[in-house]
């Protein structure tokens, strides 16, 4: 026979108590289940430990013998424990914030660092889409917390404002279009562009956009980032669309010009949406609250 502690919590129940049914009921077992533990501990140590009597149970010598050591073991058990909690990996939430393109690479790295400095508790994975897909996950529930561009219909959802985010033209320093201070996305569509990858949220919506007006856009080269388009656009090898505050960061290092581009889909703000910001985990109200409390000043 094995004895544990939990046999060992029994006996004390049984002490407490005076009674074999009430420490059965504090064990969360039958009362034929803590019989048959008592007696085999019994056996175990081959003497009586309690004796019955009609109004409950009473230790013999040798069950005070084994109710002292018991209440050792279970302080020792507790000290133990408490411990080796120490060891334990601990547990970091994970909180996942779907945006777009120009949020991921524009607005938030700055940020991001900040608040997991703040909450080594916390782990954050981006997931970028395009701000339609967004919508419709934040919608349906597959997401929490999305930036997106207002270009699109969230009146379903509940917003904030995060950032303003237009889109500007860029094109080589000698260019014809560096006579235009503003311009409309058709007058510049007949020109050779510098795109995005074709899985870039952003890149799809300036499709998008083209087709709606007839035109499918004429990529000379397609690179990974606004860096590398500007380097290249610099060189004069083409056009490009990007975030104005991607311009404004990289013009200091290429030497190209910015045209303002019209339209609603251009000129957007980038919004912080969920389905309800009160009824989100308490996880992702801290986060958004640190985004809106650190949101770009301009």
């Amino acid at each position: 026979m094995r004895f544990d502690f939990f046999d060992l919590q029994l006996v004390l129940h049984i002490v407490a108590t005076g009674s074999l049914t009430k420490g059965a009921e504090l064990s969360a077992i039958s009362l034929q289940a803590a019989s048959e533990r008592i007696k085999k501990l019994e056996q175990y140590f081959a003497t009586p430990l309690f004796i019955r009597q009609t109004t409950g149970v009473e230790l013999t010598t040798a069950g005070h013998a084994l109710a002292e050591h018991a209440r050792r073991l279970m302080q020792q058990k507790d000290l133990l424990e408490h411990d080796m909690q120490r060891f334990r990996p601990t547990t970091l939430e994970a909180l996942t914030l779907w945006c777009n393109s120009s949020a991921q690479s524009e607005y938030l790295p700055p940020l991001l660092p900040q608040y997991l400095m703040l909450h080594p508790e916390i782990n954050l994975d981006l997931h970028e889409a395009e701000s339609s897909e967004i919508v419709e996950a934040l919608t349906q529930g597959v997401a929490r917390l999305g930036l997106v561009s207002s270009f699109f219909d969230t009146r379903h959802l509940q917003t904030q404002e995060f950032a303003s985010d237009p889109l500007v033209l860029i094109c080589p320093a000698h260019h014809t279009l560096t006579q235009q201070t503003q311009l409309n996305l058709v007058d510049a569509l007949n020109y050779g562009f510098i795109g995005l990858m074709p899985h870039h949220s952003l890149q799809q919506s300036i499709e998008t956009q083209a087709k709606l007006l007839g035109f499918n856009i004429q990529y000379r080269l397609r690179l990974p980032n606004f860096s590398a388009i500007a380097e290249v656009v610099a060189k004069g090898v083409g056009i490009a669309i990007m975030p104005a505050r991607a311009a404004q960061r990289l013009q200091p290092e290429y030497d190209f010009h910015a045209v303002q581009l019209l339209g609603a889909w251009a000129n957007r703000k980038l919004l912080l949406a969920a389905q309800d910001f009160s009824q989100l985990p308490q996880g992702y109200q801290y986060f958004a609250e640190f985004l809106m409390q650190h949101r770009p000043s301009c």
